[in-house]
């Protein structure tokens, strides 16, 4: 349990507000005539709640997913607190959001769920048949999804300020590949993080290592991987059994990396101490590097912001104003970016170079998706306010051997990501209201 001296009235609120809904939901249950199970609250989490349906929905599907991969599970203790420690910080970031003014309408939803069916070589109808088939309701589905999306983007906008790159560590991570000889390789990495508590005590740090110390024991004893990295990982991927994906030694931690170089599959190292606990390093696999080829887009765009004194209507229509103007020939969208956009592009006349769409906010690479080469965007909304873009070129590009700055700069971006979310999340957590209600026996 966290507490915070600005969240003691929010907690009473909440309280009172569970405790009213629950009994008009009893009265209602009673008017009815007939019984019905009322939700219950699992947690609170500042001014939200955690309900015991939305607990057993996830532990249900994880169960269901486990069972069709023929992969073993923790206990249910075990699967719960993990479940609980997901919907938590689910729940949390779903906040920020709503004061952040990040949104995800059901336009973008639809057209990720599509995109998603594509991926699965599926229709849209086929993709939902096959969710309802699984047992899953596809409305709850669809806004889980919502949900994903929008704490994809608080996550992304709260931890990018975080990361700093200086131009040295690019210069000497692009030396340092084009040196390399084992930059033909991947490793698919597991991983288990075995969390410090906040403010941690030296025995604090002892009784990690000793546990840490434990779990590399079972590991080397042949003990299933995915199932302790469930049960026991604090780190964000626990749920998935703590895969990390496939990655090369340059997009791996540097902790990481120098432990790994060189490595038989199988094997398990550790535990490497971080800032955040004793992380546990498993190669589950190994492969030849694969050839992975990018579309890379080059577009321009002009953003304005709403405010208190500009409107969200307002800027949409300035915007508007100045597509016209474009279509017209009445002014250059270089010349009006360059007077009126927001942000740092706005003295390239909003040129935003060459880019892998994927790093861009998802309304913008969604807009972009859309768009023939020199075609212009309608105002649309993002996490950053109103745009319109003008789209010049496509191009693909080998995004394995490309070594140039921007490449190395992303590699170097994904590295530190990971870290400072996990850092976000938990700070975010410690400065939060949780209270975690004891499930009857």
């Amino acid at each position: 349990m966290h507490h915070n001296k600005d969240v003691e009235f929010m907690k009473n609120l909440v309280k009172t507000l569970i405790i009213t809904c629950t009994f008009f939901a009893g009265l209602s249950t009673q008017v009815q005539a007939k019984e019905e199970m009322l939700d219950k609250v699992a947690a609170i989490v500042n001014a939200g709640v955690v309900l015991e349906s939305e607990v057993q929905g996830l532990l249900k599907h994880i169960k269901k997913q486990a069972e069709k991969n023929n992969q073993a599970l923790p206990s249910d203790n075990a699967l719960r607190t993990q479940v609980m420690d997901k919907l938590i910080n689910d729940s949390l970031i779903v906040q920020i959001g709503e004061r952040m003014g990040v949104q995800v309408s059901d336009a973008q939803l639809d057209q990720t769920i599509a995109n998603m069916a594509k991926e699965n070589k599926l229709t849209l109808p086929q993709f939902r048949q096959t969710i309802i088939s699984d047992g899953d309701d596809y409305e709850k589905y669809r806004e889980n999804v919502r949900t994903e999306l929008i704490s994809g983007e608080v996550r992304r906008n709260s931890v990018r300020r975080r990361i700093y790159i200086s131009p040295q560590e690019v210069s000497n991570l692009l030396d340092l590949m084009k040196e390399q000889t084992n930059n033909d390789v991947e490793y698919n990495l597991g991983h288990i993080l075995i969390e410090f508590p906040s403010d941690a005590t030296q025995a604090d740090m002892t009784a990690s290592k000793v546990r840490a110390d434990k779990v590399i024991e079972l590991l080397n004893s042949g003990s299933n991987f995915t199932k302790i990295a469930i049960a026991s990982s604090g780190g964000a991927n626990a749920l998935e059994g703590g895969d990390l994906g496939w990655k090369n030694v340059n997009e791996m931690p540097t902790l990481f990396s120098e432990l790994i170089a060189g490595q038989n599959k199988d094997t398990v190292v550790g535990p490497i101490r971080t800032g955040l606990g004793f992380s546990i390093v498993k190669i589950l696999d190994i492969r030849g590097r694969q050839i992975v080829e990018i579309e890379e887009v080059k577009a321009s765009h002009i953003l304005i912001k709403p405010s208190v004194i500009l409107s969200e209507a307002k800027a949409e229509a300035q915007l508007q104003d100045m597509l016209n103007e474009i279509n017209t020939g009445d002014a250059t969208f270089t010349d009006l970016a360059k007077e009126f956009s927001e942000g740092p592009t706005s003295v390239r006349g909003g040129d935003l170079g060459w880019a892998d769409p994927k790093s861009y906010d998802p309304a913008f690479k969604e807009a972009l998706a859309t768009m023939k080469i020199g075609e212009y965007h309608k105002p649309f909304r993002s996490s950053f306010g109103w745009h319109i873009i003008q789209l010049n070129d496509r191009r693909m590009i080998d995004a394995t051997s490309q070594m140039n700055k921007n490449r190395v700069y992303q590699i170097l971006h994904n590295r530190k990501f990971g870290v400072e979310s996990a850092r976000w999340i938990k700070e975010t957590r410690d400065e939060a209201y949780i209270e975690i209600f004891e499930q009857d026996k």
